[in-house]
């Protein structure tokens, strides 16, 4: 069995201790998972100690196989390695190393020895593959650490409790593992049956919230409600909206009423879309709302947030989050992928975007500011216009963009949420998290889609 080497390392400003840590809390696995590979864990992540199991399910052409893993070895501090036990590879033997370079500087090093299945065959039909995508994962690996451990740091605020609505939906699903790599401890509302401690039942069509789930939190962030794009906006389907939108933050702000002890901060999610349509207008939180459905919504749902006046309380404006995980992105990669991507309708109206790293890390900004109070939009600094982006994507697929869909095609396609997320124009810039400090860590379209994409 011929054995192959991968090794790849990163300097870090922090303390090998500190980069040792971050990898042993809850979530640091998740975080650390490529968005474009869809890699699933079945079960529970595997704590940092000898002996410790899991199994993930990795997508492999249209087959998905599990890789069953144990950690084999610890130095508290310094090191940890993990080998395959049954997988995709013959052999897998992954060290993850932190050495001291210097006061408050370490060097994290991942060295990989690995054997592709049938021997000579395999590596002369995957190898460079095998390679590439090894190369693409822990760039993105490293990038993530270097940022979130950066986040933290800039912060140095004392661990929060945290109280967080919709965490099953994109932004949630990365927000957790991001707090909680960070030790802030995330309690979650769910409306299945409670699986562990951190768990607490919510039925927001009703109001039935487990009261223990407020007792002691620093905040609460609400992200949760009706997919807006999920599919043509029917009568139903509005009324579904409004309701889940308005209704769940009511609820949710009069449990925070009734709470004995007021989490100091409260964080809802609201959208752009309160603009409306305002061709090149450049738009910051002092602009008026618009006009239109999205935009009534917004208005009524960050209404019901603002009766907390005894609670600080934040309203995150956000714009298209960009992520493979789900939303737009996730759902213009195969058409793109495929060589059939282009402008919608004209091209020229705004995009107002956001790279799904930087809403969990403003979130963070918000919770630890106490000047920041109301609306906030949370955008990347540029906003592009819907030609740019297309270009943009398709440069970094390396994809033609030369099928246009013409506005009454996304019309014919998908009725009135074709004029108010496709077609509306909100040039929208984010005034409130820059006076306040706020630094973005994917600020230009490009370099954003490529973190996201590996490219």
């Amino acid at each position: 069995m011929k054995h192959r080497e991968f090794h790849r390392r990163v300097e870090l400003k922090a303390d090998a201790r500190t980069v040792f840590d971050w990898h042993t809390r809850p979530g640091a696995f998740e975080r650390l998972l490529p968005p474009w590979d869809q890699v699933s864990l079945n079960g529970p992540p595997a704590p940092i100690e000898p002996g410790a199991r899991q199994e993930v399910v990795v997508p492999l052409g249209p087959l998905r196989v599990r890789w069953r893993s144990e950690i084999t070895a610890v130095e508290a501090g310094r090191e940890f390695k993990d080998v395959q036990l049954s997988g995709p590879f013959a052999m897998w033997e992954h060290t993850h190393s932190m050495n001291p370079t210097g006061p408050g500087r370490s060097s994290l090093e991942e060295r990989v020895r690995y054997a592709l299945p049938l021997g000579r065959l395999g590596s002369a039909v995957a190898g460079r593959f095998v390679r590439r995508k090894l190369e693409r994962m822990f760039a993105y690996r490293h990038r993530i650490t270097v940022q979130d451990l950066a986040r933290h740091e800039a912060v140095a605020a004392p661990a929060l409790d945290v109280l967080v609505t919709g965490s099953s939906g994109l932004v949630g699903k990365a927000l957790t593992p991001f707090l909680t790599t960070g030790g802030h401890r995330v309690r979650r509302l769910v409306r299945r049956a409670p699986q562990n401690a951190d768990e607490f039942l919510w039925n927001p069509e009703n109001g039935e919230l487990d009261p223990a789930a407020l007792e002691g939190v620093d905040a609460v962030v609400h992200f949760a409600g009706e997919n807006i794009a999920a599919r043509r906006w029917s009568a139903a389907q509005k009324e579904r909206i409004r309701r889940s939108r308005i209704d769940g933050t009511r609820r949710l702000v009069n449990a925070v009423h009734a709470a004995q002890g007021k989490p100091r901060v409260f964080v809802c999610a609201s959208a752009v879309g309160i603009y409306g349509d305002r061709a090149d207008e450049l738009l910051d939180e002092e602009s008026a709302p618009g006009t239109g459905f999205l935009a009534e919504v917004c208005q009524a749902w960050e209404a019901e947030a603002r009766k907390l006046n005894d609670v600080r309380s934040v309203q995150l404006r956000c714009g298209v989050v960009l992520s493979p995980a789900g939303g737009a992105l996730a759902r213009m990669l195969l058409p793109f992928q495929l060589g059939a991507g282009g402008r919608i309708g004209g091209g020229r109206q705004w995009m107002s975007w956001v790279a799904l790293d930087d809403v969990v890390g403003a979130l963070l900004h918000v919770l630890v500011t106490n000047e920041l109070q109301g609306p906030v939009n949370v955008v990347a600094p540029q906003a592009v216009t819907n030609a740019e982006y297309t270009r943009t994507l398709g440069r970094v697929l390396r994809r033609p963009t030369l099928f246009p869909m013409p506005a009454f095609a996304a019309r014919g396609a998908f009725g009135e949420l074709a004029n108010e997320l496709l077609l509306a124009s909100q040039r929208v810039v984010p005034r409130r998290l820059q006076e306040t400090g706020y630094v973005f860590a994917q600020p230009q379209l490009e370099g954003a889609l490529r973190h996201q994409l590996g490219g």
